[in-house]
């Protein structure tokens, strides 16, 4: 316990921390997120066609088709609503870690994992309705191409189009597409995540600037260890969200009411390995996305900004 009187909650240089952390990530790992998105929504065809056979191939492609602003489809919306969704996520995750610290200054495993999944739970306000823009963005692409191949036409949609079609057809609930999945994935995640990037954070040296967090570099492998793990186990869940949130399905692919007819007819029509569809490009965006956002989260702009001591 500190001797200077009782801890003290910060959140507007949270929030600041959070949201500068969303930013920076999001901005460098964009183009692997498409490509994880059109693997995970490609559905094997009746005689076994595919349009893309493996990372490489989609990136090849991809690229091929569209050029590099291809790349980053749908980045302008995700760099916006990423600003709020990780200073609530991140932010949420401290508060809650901060209230649920026992009076004798310990948090046990529980409370931690506690802390993790409320702020995955508060998240999905933001992420349902971002990731479900940026979906339909980074899809078209492919959606597009497939209907190409067969001679037909396919005008690329906007965000502004989506936004008004979903606002127009289903109201505000419309954004909120894939809510129950999402939460499912967003809780898991945050819950295995944040203890085990603390974890591993603890390890670490510490800064000589009296802060007690841990060097910059110790963040960055803490987040890059702790989100490729997490990313990985929770793949499955991703695959079926990305799925129940595409609006425009390719030719022939399958429609699904829910997460467990979803994860039923996936598993009837692909097997088990569709569950893992675009799971190492997923670790490739989540743990590089989360190593660069805890290092940025904990340089403590929002504090200097707010000329709080950090």
């Amino acid at each position: 316990m500190s001797n200077e009187g009782p801890r003290k909650f910060h959140i507007l240089p949270k929030i600041i921390n959070g949201g500068i952390a969303g930013i920076a990530g999001v901005t460098c790992i964009f183009p692997l997120d498409l490509i994880k998105t059109r693997l995970q929504n490609q559905q094997i065809g009746p005689d076994g066609e595919m349009m893309y056979k493996n990372i490489i191939d989609a990136f090849r492609k991809t690229f091929k088709a569209e050029g590099f602003f291809g790349m980053y489809r749908g980045s302008a919306v995700n760099i916006i609503l990423i600003t709020p969704e990780k200073a609530v996520k991140l932010t949420a995750n401290d508060y809650f870690r901060f209230r649920l610290t026992t009076a004798d200054g310990r948090l046990p495993l529980i409370n931690q994992m506690f802390a993790g999944a409320f702020a995955g739970a508060f998240q999905i306000i933001v992420t349902t309705p971002m990731e479900l823009l940026k979906i339909q963005m980074q899809d078209a692409g492919r959606i597009a191409a497939q209907a190409k191949a067969k001679g037909q036409a396919v005008e690329l949609p906007s965000t502004t189009s989506i936004i008004q079609k979903l606002l127009q057809e289903r109201g505000i609930l419309g954004l909120y597409r894939g809510l129950e999945a999402t939460a499912l994935r967003d809780v898991t995640f945050s819950a295995l995540y944040f203890p085990l990037f603390a974890a591993l954070n603890a390890l670490g040296p510490r800064r000589d600037d009296g802060s007690g967090e841990a060097v910059l570099w110790c963040s960055f492998l803490a987040g890059l260890t702790a989100g490729s793990a997490t990313a990985f186990i929770v793949t499955p869940l991703d695959v079926i969200k990305t799925r129940l949130q595409l609006i425009d399905k390719g030719i022939g692919e399958e429609e699904f009411s829910g997460i467990m007819d979803c994860a039923v007819k996936t598993f009837e029509t692909e097997g088990v390995r569709a569950f893992f569809k675009g799971g190492l490009c997923r670790v490739m965006v989540v743990a590089p996305l989360f190593a660069i956002a805890q290092m940025f989260y904990f340089l403590g702009i929002g504090e200097r900004i707010c000329g709080i001591k950090h």
